[in-house]
């Protein structure tokens, strides 16, 4: 009889997709296991009525997950890395990732140029009044088709999304609306964005780190390393992305900027190089 593991996500579409293809990574690595999917409704899925960034953002799409890895009602679960703070509960990892998706933000119009645009993102709002700075902000919240539905039936002009999400939900128009992938040096994704993390108690993680890719890996954690070192989370008005080569970052104190790394260095001495930039930042 096989031994079933139980994974823990959100009950969105999104988290769904993204679940079953962690599963499917899980399944064909681990033929002699069971996989049982657990969805958990978090404070941020019934809470839709808070301003993610009033509310502080952190946590609100995880801690009941991570509950249930803690308590052991879940022996994994499947993240959005983005949504992941900065601070994990302690006995618990990031074991694995799958390989990345397009990173990007889409831009998603309805009228253009947008002089509405609607977004819960400090990040993205930030970057872009530089590229609309006479355009009205509006916050927005609800799944990724109720947002798309709103700016359709003309609650904003523009929205912003993660390419990814759309990608996963095959979602390639809505509506009367355009989709326009942003450059990263024009709007630098959030950390972790396009990647799907699987977590689990530490003393699991050697086990389901078989699955894990190791490039995304590293983009994560010297991704993940730029957000701890400034003591930010999902909701913080800055951001970091590394392709391989180039960490891009975006900071009020510099707005963009770009660094060369040598992938092939030690992780640590990569984390160490972040870690000065941010010194930086801060000063």
């Amino acid at each position: 009889m096989k031994k079933i593991y139980k994974v823990a996500t959100r009950a969105s579409a999104l988290a769904m997709v993204q679940t079953r293809k962690a599963v499917e990574a899980l399944s064909a690595a681990f033929p002699d296991f069971g996989f049982e999917i657990v969805e958990i409704k978090t404070t941020g899925d019934r809470r839709l009525e808070w301003s993610l960034e009033k509310a502080g953002g952190k946590g609100l799409f995880t801690k009941e997950i991570e509950d249930a890895l803690l308590n052991m009602s879940a022996d994994l679960a499947v993240h959005s890395a983005k949504d992941l703070p900065s601070e994990m509960p302690g006995g618990l990892t990031i074991a694995a990732v799958l390989p990345r998706d397009d990173s990007r933000d889409v831009l998603v119009l309805k009228t253009e140029p947008p002089t509405v645009i609607a977004s819960g993102s400090p990040r993205r709002r930030e970057q872009l009044k530089k590229i609309f700075p006479q355009a009205v902000w509006k916050d927005i919240r609800g799944n990724i088709e109720t947002r798309l539905r709103k700016i359709d039936d003309g609650y904003a002009e523009a929205g912003v999304l993660s390419a990814a999400a759309l990608d996963r939900l095959g979602m390639e128009s809505f509506g009367g609306l355009r989709f326009m992938r942003l450059k990263v040096q024009n709007c630098v994704p959030a950390v972790g964005q396009g990647i799907i993390a699987v977590q689990c108690r530490k003393s699991d993680a050697g086990l389901f780190s078989k699955i894990s890719d190791s490039k995304t890996m590293l983009a994560l954690q010297l991704e993940r390393e730029f957000l701890i070192s400034l003591g930010g989370g999902c909701q913080s008005a800055y951001a970091a992305h590394y392709d391989g080569s180039v960490l891009h970052i975006y900071h009020e104190s510099c707005g963009y900027a770009s660094y060369e790394m040598d992938s092939s260095a030690p992780v640590d001495e990569l984390k160490g190089q972040i870690r000065g930039i941010c010194a930086g930042l801060r000063r």
